[in-house]
Formats: structure tokens, sequence, C-alpha cells
């Protein structure tokens, strides 16, 4: 996919979108909101027709010490081989244990024992869906006192073991970093730029946490103007890539979710410019 920005396409904007097909880089979809047959998923089989896709899953639970679940599992591989989308991406997150599934993305610690476990789900996956995962840094509100490896570190370590892609969320990096005290610059550097395939950005809540902010990852408000001065960091240091722009609580009228998509890609064509005349 070229380095193009679009939305996430949510269900109240399905019939306004199939109606106007407006302009916009791609869609993409949470793959468990199109695991069964639906009129919703005919719509946008019918929107494939026109735009590019991704599809984002949110339940594979690639932490899990269990192991992936071959149902769950058949059913992504099935609307992913349905759709055919240029981008598929999971997160680094585990929420399955023993058959329960949490309505949440719970960290991981930052170990060789959970690179392990992460990589052997990453492979199956990928070997599963036949083509490459872009997998996502989470939000951390919590940093574990027994992990070995940085986030950045851990993720760049899961690409080369797998082959996997990294899908770079500036949102997250920006809610991290402020949560966990850390320098979002310094967290950059040990990414390797060949494996970052897609770039998020969302916006954040900021909360009161016994007297101190802490930063919430809501997709619920514009992007913030610290995620942007991130994001632009992030395409001057590793380039454009296509980029999404996630809202999922508090859903605006499409028109302010195309403003900041259209934001994003002036980012990125200011970039491709600057590349081209430096070449």
């Amino acid at each position: 996919m070229d380095p193009v920005a679009g939305i996430g396409l949510r269900s109240p904007h399905l019939a306004e979108i199939a109606r106007d097909r407006p302009a916009t880089g791609f869609l993409e979809i949470h793959a468990e909101n199109y695991l069964a047959h639906s009129p919703a998923l005919g719509t946008v089989e019918l929107l494939r027709r026109d735009y590019e896709f991704s599809v984002h899953a949110v339940g594979l639970s690639l932490g899990s010490v269990d192991g992936l679940d071959d149902a769950h599992l058949d059913r992504v591989a099935a609307l992913v081989d349905r759709l055919q989308p240029t981008l598929v991406s999971e997160h680094l997150s585990w929420s399955v244990a023993g058959g329960r599934y949490f309505n949440d993305l719970l960290p991981l610690p930052y170990t060789e024992e959970a690179l392990q476990v992460v990589a052997r789900n990453v492979d199956r996956l990928q070997d599963r869906l036949g083509r490459q995962v872009l997998v996502e840094n989470p939000s951390c509100y919590l940093a574990f006192a027994y992990s070995t490896l940085c986030e950045p570190e851990f993720l760049a370590e899961l690409a080369r073991r797998t082959g996997c892609g990294l899908l770079l969320d500036a949102n997250n990096i920006v809610v991290t970093a402020h949560n966990l005290r850390l320098d979002p610059g310094a967290w950059l550097r040990d990414l390797p730029a060949s494996a970052i395939g897609e770039y998020h950005l969302a916006g954040h809540a900021v909360n009161d946490a016994d007297g101190e902010p802490i930063l919430i990852d809501d997709h619920g408000s514009r992007v913030g103007e610290g995620v942007w001065t991130l994001f632009e960091r992030i395409v001057r240091r590793y380039g454009p890539r296509p980029t999404l722009v996630e809202w999922d609580t508090d859903l605006p009228p499409l028109d302010v979710l195309l403003d900041e998509s259209s934001r994003a890609a002036r980012s990125l064509r200011s970039e491709t410019k600057a590349d081209a005349r430096a070449a």
C-alpha cells in the first residue's frame, strides 16, 4: 500500500460511506466485528471494490501461553481470505486465559520467556494466513519489575525472529511514555525501520489518579498536538507509511474523522516531497 492516510470504518458511518464514497486512502475494520455473515459484512465487501482495506484484529491474544484459539483463528483467516486486505495487524498483548476472554488488551512482561510465546503465536498466525502480520505496540499503564527488555527491543527481536512487521502507534507511545515516565524520542531508537509497515494515530483522555495525571488510550477525541508532533518526528525518522486515524468512542461526524486523516496525509506528503528533493 502507498503511504496514504485512512480512517477506521465504524458501524455508525457505514451507510454514509457506502452512499457517498468519500475520498480517503484506505479503510480499516476490526476483524472481530465481521466474523459472522451479516448485512454489514456484505456492505464491507462492496466497499472493498473501491477502497484499499486493512484488517485489525483485537482478540487473537498473541501473548497467550495457551496459544491461539483454533476456532477464532479460522474465522479471522476466513475473513482475511474473503476481503484480501492489503494489511493485517494485531496487538502485542494478551486477552485470553483458560478459555476466558477479557474485554481488554492486557500487558506482557518483556522477557525472553514471553518473547518465545509471542513469537510462536505470531509464527502460527502468519503461517495460517499465508502473509505477514503487523504487530502493534500497546498503551501501557504499568511496567513489570522483572522485564529484561524494553518494549522497542522486544518488538525488534520479535520482528527479527518471525519476519512480522510492526504497526507503530504514535498515540500509544505518547501514552506509555507519559505513564511510565519515559522519553518518547528514546523509545524510537531501537526499532528496525524496514519492519515498520503502518502507523496509527488516535486521541487519548487525561484522568486524575491520586493527584497525578494518567493518560488513557480511549480513541475518543481528536489526535492531540503532542501526538502530532511525535508523528511528524516518526515520519521524518522512518519515512512515510500508510497511516490510520482511529476513533472508537464518542464517535464524531464522519467529516471530523476525514479532517483528521487529511492532516495526516499532509504530513506524509510533506515528507515524501522532502525525500524526493534529497534524492
